[in-house]
């Protein structure tokens, strides 16, 4: 694994420039695993519905009664503005901001009693994105005694995916201004699974006809004879290493040099990122901004071999300013995105409505490819939104109920599972935390929650404190 760090996190991983400029084992060591090899695979318990899975993260809190889980015979102060509209599912109703992927409820399902403890965002993305709302300690930074993510799971019970790096996070890592949340590594289980990053940092980059990934491009200075040579020397070294490093580290540091060359030479693994490959008419069904084209590009990565793509939807706007648009209180004041009222927050362009292009398209795109019944959708957030609207037409933080919704992959589409109240504001059957939601992609993989990784130490522990939702596969 290498990545796209900004300098200031270059402890967690390795930059291309980085890689290419390496010339000792040593410097590679620092992407090894902590020389513990994961646990034998076959620990599958039941065959696997899915064979990759993309992770739509919606940063801030999406509300669950503006969206998936309308109550319109509760108060004017507790319904919204937003009426429920049918469809394509006979007695399925989702809300009226969401007109095209109410055309594609056939293929999802909505879990309507997701729940934890905490209305603290940090907390909340901590118990998301490391799939346990018991873990302790701080939301953030990431450190190598951590629980791994869901990506470094899967692929260290499943096995690596080949050239192509088994997980990648796109557009870039999720941060909010300097905090790099936990859940985003491989943990304790090395920086050869952590996911690739790219890392993005011009807000319509992937919007762009002439796309390219940077952390893909050789530098100029290097040309083929020359990448050739550092590759020849690569194997030298290798070679001359056996005797002093112990065989299973040596075959780890090989498969890391091999990954990084790969991922640089290789214009067939270049071409997973190209989006320039895709028909114009096909980027514009996604649409022409960060978040459709980087569901697009999360296709094109689970179509070419990437098991886990996590897609990080937040919002920079031309300042520069970070704004976690589905973080809907509304304002007395203007803020980053245009908008105040929070009911014009989730209405904004920015929002629902490129949500709901891209969402659509997205499992129109992959079911038409025939690849939908093996490719888990999730589309999640930290929590969702208070049942009633505070003065400035918005939503505030709220953790006792909100919905996730599951395509694809085994995922039986068309139902809801679990139910909240008459408010939308506690669960009234079935609930599902953070960690249940984990077990549950592990459970679409093939693999039961006490499916077995290795700490640094050697000792197994289970891979999901969690119990999947069988009831949500057909």
């Amino acid at each position: 694994m290498f990545s796209l760090f900004p300098s200031n996190r270059r402890h967690y991983s390795l930059t291309r420039r980085d890689a290419l400029k390496a010339g000792t084992l040593g410097y590679f060591g620092a992407a090894l695993p902590n020389g513990k090899p994961a646990l034998a695979r076959n620990q599958q318990s039941h065959s696997a519905t899915a064979k990759r899975c993309i992770y739509i993260f919606l940063c801030g809190g999406p509300s669950q009664l503006d969206m998936w889980d309308l109550k319109p015979d509760a108060p004017d102060s507790i319904r919204g503005p937003f009426q429920p509209i049918d469809t394509n599912v006979p007695g399925l109703q989702i809300g009226e901001l969401l007109p095209m992927s109410s055309q594609q409820a056939d293929k999802f399902s909505i879990v309507r009693s997701m729940m934890h403890t905490s209305t603290s965002h940090d907390v909340g993305i901590k118990y998301t994105l490391l799939a346990d709302s018991k873990t302790p300690g701080p939301a953030y930074p990431p450190k190598r005694t951590d629980q791994p993510g869901m990506g470094a799971i899967i692929r260290s019970l499943a096995g690596d995916t080949g050239r192509l790096p088994a997980w990648v996070t796109v557009p870039r890592p999720f941060t909010t201004g300097t905090r790099y949340y936990r859940g985003q590594t491989g943990g304790f289980l090395g920086a050869a699974h952590d996911p690739f990053l790219l890392n993005e940092a011009k807000q319509d980059s992937l919007a762009d006809k002439t796309f390219r990934i940077d952390a893909l491009d050789t530098p100029e200075s290097v040309d083929g004879s020359r990448f050739t040579d550092r590759r020849d020397l690569l194997k030298l070294i290798d070679r001359q290493a056996g005797s002093t490093i112990a065989s299973l580290k040596s075959d780890q540091i090989r498969r890391q040099y091999e990954k990084a060359f790969d991922l640089v030479a290789s214009q067939n693994v270049r071409g997973a990122f190209d989006l320039h490959r895709e028909p114009d008419k096909l980027r514009d069904r996604y649409g022409r901004n960060e978040y459709g084209q980087s569901f697009l590009l999360a296709r094109r990565l689970v179509e070419s071999g990437v098991q886990y793509v996590n897609v990080f939807w937040t919002y920079y706007g031309k300042d520069g300013c970070q704004f976690n648009l589905w973080d809907n209180h509304g304002s007395d004041k203007e803020v980053c995105g245009g908008h105040n009222r929070g009911v014009d927050m989730i209405k904004g362009e920015y929002c629902c409505p490129s949500f709901d292009r891209a969402f659509s398209a997205l499992l129109d795109d992959l079911s038409d490819r025939g690849i939908l019944d093996d490719t888990l959708v999730v589309v999640t957030g930290e929590f969702g939104r208070t049942p009633k609207i505070n003065r400035n037409a918005g939503r505030d933080h709220w953790c006792s109920c909100y919905s996730s919704v599951l395509a694809g992959g085994g995922i039986q589409g068309g139902s809801v599972f679990g139910a909240s109240d008459a408010q939308a504001a506690y669960v009234k059957e079935s609930p599902v935390r953070p960690e249940d939601l984990g077990a549950t992609i592990l459970h679409a993989f093939g693999f039961p929650p006490e499916a077995e990784i290795l700490e640094p130490t050697g000792r197994p522990v289970r891979s999901s404190p969690g119990s999947p939702v069988t009831d949500l596969f057909s």
